[in-house]
């Protein structure tokens, strides 16, 4: 029974160098759906019912599956156009525009939204959400997407042409399917952030599932709506993750060898260059300039007061200690899953990525309630101490790293590995020698996406930090909560600027190609078994 959970659809079994620390990583994230279930089984099935057949609960499913489908969307359409733009055309200043898309990942939706319904208060509702998250998560589609663009063998485009198919044709039956898992891959990204959400949807007060649950635990003592609404979360999450997973295909997103040595056609835009320059431009006031005005304006309202730097200091310090932790061990983590799920997709390879996206979508106050929990009744010595707080950023973050690690080893064709297993290697040389450096940059990746939004990290935080340990971003909020607005807005520029950094990185990656270059063929080891792969004849 455990091999067949471990045997692919093409009979290969993943190495219990990757299996074993890829099903640790699935049940730590099954430790607060576990908590759910927990305090739910105590209410009993005719609670239960009772909550769910609730007129309020269907209005919130539909509330937050509508607000999941429109934000994601409109990121599909702003990051596929603005991917495009960037990465095929002759955009002017292209390459400064790819690095000012990435950067709205680095503004907290909880800023974004304070920044709107500060000035505009009628804004707050589905309107203003939907504005605030559109413009907050959109990187998460434009990034993979991006990457993919640049990844394409321009001789496929090439053929197709040749054989008379027009550019549309061509986009939609060759580049198109070559970029479809990246799209899915930040489509899922963009779905499950906008259920689990929490800052912007409270500030814009729309009820959704992490609004109504927050209330519900915050004003009640009986936690079981809250359990159950949860678990009802959970649900629509596995689903959306299935889904992905079956629009994902099983064709090979990967080619042997480097491909051509010349650089990708660049598509002059001829008269469409003032719309393209409007739509760029446009996308980065509304992401960027707007709130960076705003918040402008409440520093030099601040400046009066002056600022508490030695409160700023220290928050900052410990805003980049946790969430370097937390990158690290998610990091830890998420690379065996990742290659278990492109590598070897089984029964119960598919069971544990689905299992690990699963934690994804509950509300940072779902999970820091759930390890509350268990950490009074069998984890007491780490206990409000920052391990703690790990193991969330691990629950909620891990998904992030796996979309990056999984997407790179999808890339890369499966023969390598064949290869260095007839050439002797083992389990672990395979991982060593093949897996691990095909790897690398969705790696680096995934570590410098999961350090950004750890710091951008707030109910989780607020709940599990160590006693005395304030981050940005609970400043911040604290702040903002009791109207002290001036008061906050150093904080949220020092948050802005220090997730900055990240994402700079993190766009640096998918633009350090220069214009007509294309990427570099892998070096050492992996070159030689990618030359003795093409020499036998062997086809990813």
């Amino acid at each position: 029974m455990g091999q067949r959970r471990r045997t692919s659809a093409t009979g290969r079994r993943a190495p219990m160098v990757l299996f074993a620390p890829a099903l640790a990583a699935a049940v730590i994230a099954l430790v607060p759906i576990a908590y759910l279930l927990i305090r739910t089984a105590e209410a009993g099935w005719p609670a239960i019912v009772e909550i769910l057949w609730r007129e309020r609960t269907l209005v919130l499913v539909l509330r937050s599956l509508g607000l999941a489908a429109a934000v994601t969307t409109a990121c599909v359409a702003i990051g596929v156009a603005l991917a495009w733009l960037t990465t095929r055309t002759d955009l002017p200043g292209r390459r400064t525009w790819a690095v000012v898309a990435a950067l709205p990942l680095a503004m907290p939706s909880f800023v974004a939204a304070y920044a709107w319904v500060s000035v505009f208060p009628g804004i707050a509702g589905f309107w203003g959400t939907f504005l605030v998250l559109t413009a907050c998560t959109y990187p998460y589609v434009y990034l993979p997407v991006a990457a993919a663009l640049r990844r394409i063998d321009p001789a496929l485009e090439e053929v197709s042409r040749s054989l008379g198919r027009g550019p549309w044709q061509t986009y939609l039956t060759v580049t198109a399917r070559q970029v479809r898992p990246a799209v899915a891959a930040g489509a899922l990204l963009v779905a499950l952030y906008s259920l689990s959400d929490f800052g912007s949807p409270s500030l814009m007060r729309f009820d959704v599932f992490t609004r109504v649950i927050h209330t519900s635990y915050q004003s009640s003592f009986d936690r079981t709506p809250a359990a159950v609404l949860s678990l009802v979360l959970v649900v629509i999450t596995v689903g959306i993750t299935v889904a992905e997973t079956r629009s994902r295909g099983r064709a090979e997103q990967a080619r042997l060898g480097s491909g051509a040595a010349r650089g990708l056609r660049t598509v002059p835009l001829g008269r469409g260059t003032p719309l393209a320059l409007a739509v760029t431009g446009g996308v980065a006031a509304v992401a960027l300039g707007y709130p960076a005005v705003v918040l402008a304006y409440w520093v030099s309202r601040g400046q009066s007061a002056g600022v508490e730097w030695d409160h700023l200091a220290t928050a900052g310090v410990s805003t980049l200690w946790v969430a370097f932790l937390g990158a690290v061990t998610v990091t830890l983590l998420a690379v065996p899953v990742g290659i278990v799920a492109a590598r070897f997709p089984s029964r119960g390879g598919r069971w544990i990525e689905h299992a690990t996206w699963s934690g994804h979508a509950l509300p940072g106050i779902v999970v820091a309630l759930s390890l509350v929990f268990f950490g009074i009744r069998w984890a007491e010595p780490i206990y409000q101490r920052t391990p703690l707080l790990v193991l969330a950023y691990t629950v909620l973050f891990m998904p992030a790293a796996i979309g990056s690690v999984r997407s790179a080893v999808a890339q890369s064709p499966r023969s390598l590995g064949e290869v260095a297993r007839s050439l002797g290697r083992g389990p672990f040389g395979v991982v060593r020698d093949v897996s691990l450096p095909l790897a690398a940059p969705g790696i680096a990746a995934g570590f410098a996406l999961v350090m950004l939004t750890a710091m951008k990290e707030l109910p989780a935080t607020l709940l599990l930090r160590p006693t005395g340990m304030d981050t940005l971003a609970i400043r911040l909020w604290t702040e903002t909560g009791v109207g002290a607005y001036a008061a906050a807005a150093p904080y949220a520029v020092a948050l802005v600027l220090l997730a900055a950094v990240p994402t700079f990185l993190l766009s640096r990656v998918h633009v350090r190609v220069s214009d007509g270059a294309t990427v570099a063929a892998p070096t050492g080891e992996g070159a030689v078994l990618e030359l003795a792969a093409a020499r036998g004849g062997v086809e990813p």
